[in-house]
């Protein structure tokens, strides 16, 4: 008996329905790309396999991204170029290897980690192998006119490296900020400590605006300034002590002023110091004078709590927040660093509204040099060491899992933390989604990511740190 071909070939019709239908689903699936730095270091900034939005919600901690609500745009994430980070690039490789290394910090290409933001000493800083202004002269001799104004040790290495760096990117942005104004203008007559002369105000708004030209004329655009660098403590050499009235009062009748009539739109930024006196850029911003000038208030994380900077947008959302400054000491731990940094700052930071993070410093040698004497930072690790080869320290990986898929203009969205999974979420301007997570436990935990209405699920061992990115 002769069977009819129709069921075998209506079997292999639905075959081919079934096989082009579970085709189309997978096409549709939306991969996630994730990289993950782990606190023993088997894992530095490395990637790991892709998953897929599937719908399956199967852990009981979920990440919910909704890219409907929008925070603040962000600047960027870096490191501080010191003036001696660019002498041991300058000086300690070859022109080659400084070309592959600034491709690598600069570039998003390969493995490059994209920073995208630095923040540069007006002068010298403690870690700076000398101490020195733009404008220093004999004892007992004056310049209010600063006719000798001179960048002239910056075009030793910083400006040449800051120069080389443009050219990978000319859209960095670059933060000035001093440590000591010129010691003739101070009333101990020293480069650490001391108040600046009320008497000098004029001459050191104009010292600002000559550093803000004379960059420009070397083609490096200064971004924002701060008005002094740590003005709460005096013990740093160099340093000034600054209250919060003298600064109001240096703004609104010098700083801005001068600005102005120099036709300058760098942004005035305030304070760059702990968050245990978020009081002290609030009392400036109340100033209705001073707060017209004032683009917004920067922080470092030594003293306080994270949520000061929240508590300065509360006052005055009107302006801006940035976190400018933390050190990875020479003698941490890289798990414990690696948890601190991020919990504390790229999610503390970002979640309260910075528009960017800066860690301290780029590059030290095996010494931490260099620094100067009788209170300059003798432990500070780089993110680089350059010694006779160069190591790459926790705080490039910090910054890294942030900078390399976080461009400038990207906005923070909303993600809300579940348990001990500290995470922040962004959009970047090529419409990525963005997640930093940090699992602030010692155990693996699995978690689940929820993203227009898709969802998908992953884990993440204790200690680690994962950035997770998809379209």
């Amino acid at each position: 008996m002769q069977t009819s071909p129709l069921p075998f070939l209506l079997i292999v019709s639905l075959g081919l329905i079934i096989s082009q239908s579970c085709s189309d689903k997978k096409a549709d699936r939306v991969a996630i790309n994730s990289w993950i730095t782990a606190p023993d270091r088997s894992a530095l900034l490395s990637p790991a396999p892709a998953f897929f939005f599937d719908g399956q919600e199967s852990a009981t901690s979920v990440i919910e991204v909704d890219t409907s609500v929008l925070y603040q745009t962000l600047d960027g994430f870096g490191f501080a170029l010191t003036g001696g980070s660019a002498m041991l690039l300058n000086t300690k490789l070859s022109a080659d290897q400084r070309a592959a290394l600034l491709r690598e910090l600069f570039l998003t290409e390969d493995n490059g980690i994209g920073i995208s933001y630095l923040r540069v000493s007006i002068g010298s800083s403690d870690l700076d192998e000398l101490i020195f202004t733009y404008n220093d002269l004999p004892e007992g001799k004056t310049d209010v006119t600063l006719s000798n104004f001179s960048l002239s040790y910056d075009t030793l290495h910083l400006i040449p490296v800051l120069k080389e760096i443009l050219a990978l990117n000319p859209k960095i942005k670059i933060m000035g900020s001093p440590w000591t104004p010129p010691v003739w203008m101070k009333t101990n007559q020293l480069p650490k400590g001391g108040k600046l002369k009320p008497e000098y105000y004029p001459a050191y708004a104009n010292y600002f605006v000559k550093y803000i030209q004379a960059m420009e004329q070397e083609g490096i655009a200064i971004d924002a300034i701060t008005i002094q660098n740590e003005p709460e403590n005096p013990k740093n050499t160099p340093s000034l002590a600054m209250t919060a009235a003298e600064q109001s009062e240096f703004i609104k009748k010098h700083l801005g002023p001068a600005f102005q009539a120099a036709g300058i739109t760098t942004k005035i930024i305030l304070f760059d110091h702990n968050c245990d006196h978020p009081e002290y850029p609030i009392s400036i911003l109340d100033d209705p004078e001073t707060k017209p000038f004032v683009d917004g208030s920067a922080f470092h994380m030594y003293l306080g709590a994270i949520t000061a900077l929240s508590q300065v947008h509360e006052a005055h959302p009107d302006k801006h927040l940035y976190f400018t400054e933390q050190w990875t000491s020479g003698n941490g731990e890289f798990g414990g660093d690696l948890r601190w940094h991020v919990k504390n700052l790229m999610v503390g930071a970002t979640r309260n509204w910075s528009r960017n993070v800066l860690e301290w410093n780029l590059a030290a040698d095996q010494n931490f040099d260099p620094h100067t004497n009788d209170g300059g930072c003798d432990i500070c690790q780089g993110a680089l060491t350059i010694s006779d080869q160069i190591t790459r320290n926790v705080s490039y990986y910090i910054i890294g899992h942030a900078s390399k898929f976080v461009p400038a203009g990207s906005v923070r969205i909303k993600s809300n933390v579940a348990g001990n999974l500290y995470n922040v979420a962004f959009l970047t301007p090529a419409g990525e989604k963005v997640l930093l997570v940090l699992n602030d436990e010692d155990q693996p935990q699995s978690f689940s990511i929820r993203s227009n209405n898709k969802t998908a699920t992953t884990h993440l061992a204790g200690g680690s740190v994962a950035t997770y990115v998809w379209k």
